[in-house]
């Protein structure tokens, strides 16, 4: 069985691509997971998203496209190549020939604001994101939600930079939120966060990161790290595409599959540190729900 998985943007970015890439070179060393084609350097364009898609389709027992974009163009595709499998990592969209793998990055992020609501100093923190894709509105509802929980006082700035790759454009935006009084930032970005790392670093701003441990890797802006193992989704993805089951089905990897969690840096407080340990145990026991819907204010780009 020939698979292709497809990426939007650049693979190594230190993030979710990345993440997602470990997934499927692992399934690319496995024999037994047939023949993996990875394409990358797909623009977030939803007539270049869907061209890959048709071409991989074309040359392809099964089609796995890596993020929430795909939500979006991955539907008519499945329709019209009615014989190939097709699945979204990150995805919240079902055919008979498409399932869904949605890792709950809503569940660390609901995890990153209860530190940050704990954490901060000036009682205002932000969040930044990229690409206004259902994974990462999901993932800022949840941080808000979290912040919320442990202290409804704290004030929250929150916006959709438009770009998961471009770092100037994530650096001033970044700088906005400290300017504004934040002292904590969650990000969910991709290469992108060096800019906002650069921004950490010139306004004494300390950061959340998503995806990997941006604490081990730079504990002097990390305070911690909401992760998300995007790789068990891609690898899960591949394996029941292989097994011929999954179809019509969206499948949740969260903290109880331990696909999700927070990595805390060694300034976190052993009190805080079981507090939220023991939110987490909430979380994954289903004793204390994640909203994944935001209405609140957000910032628009600088006119």
């Amino acid at each position: 069985m020939r698979i292709s998985i497809l990426f939007v943007g650049a693979l190594r970015d230190g993030g979710f691509n990345q993440s997602a890439l470990d997934g499927a070179e692992r399934m690319q060393a496995d024999p037994a997971a047939g023949e993996i084609e990875i394409v990358d350097g797909i623009p977030y364009d939803p007539a270049a998203m869907t061209s890959a898609l048709k071409a991989a389709a074309g040359r392809s027992d099964g089609v796995v496209f890596v993020g929430g974009q795909g939500n979006l163009v991955t539907p008519p595709v499945a329709e019209a190549f009615a014989e190939c499998a097709f699945a979204v990592v990150q995805g919240a969209v079902t055919a008979p020939n498409l399932a869904s793998y949605d890792v709950l990055q809503e569940q660390s992020a609901f995890l990153a604001g209860v530190l940050a609501a704990r954490h901060t100093q000036t009682g205002c923190v932000g969040h930044l994101s990229g690409h206004r894709v259902v994974p990462g509105l999901k993932g800022r509802a949840a941080f808000a939600a979290g912040v919320r929980h442990a202290d409804p006082d704290v004030r929250l700035i929150t916006g959709f930079c438009g770009t998961q790759d471009d770092s100037t454009v994530t650096e001033a935006w970044a700088t906005r939120i400290a300017d504004a009084g934040a002292d904590v930032l969650f990000t969910m970005l991709n290469a992108a966060r060096d800019g906002a790392t650069r921004a950490c670093r010139v306004t004494g701003m300390r950061q959340i990161g998503n995806v990997t441990d941006w604490c081990a890797a730079e504990p002097e802006v990390f305070v911690a790290s909401a992760l998300a193992r995007i790789d068990l989704g891609v690898v899960r993805a591949v394996q029941d595409m292989r097994a011929g089951r999954g179809a019509g089905s969206i499948v949740r990897l969260g903290l109880a599959e331990g696909a999700v969690g927070l990595a805390m840096g060694p300034e976190v407080p052993a009190g805080l540190r079981t507090r939220i340990d023991a939110t987490a145990a909430q979380v994954s026991a289903g004793e204390l729900q994640v909203s994944t819907t935001y209405d609140g204010p957000e910032i628009e780009a600088a006119a």
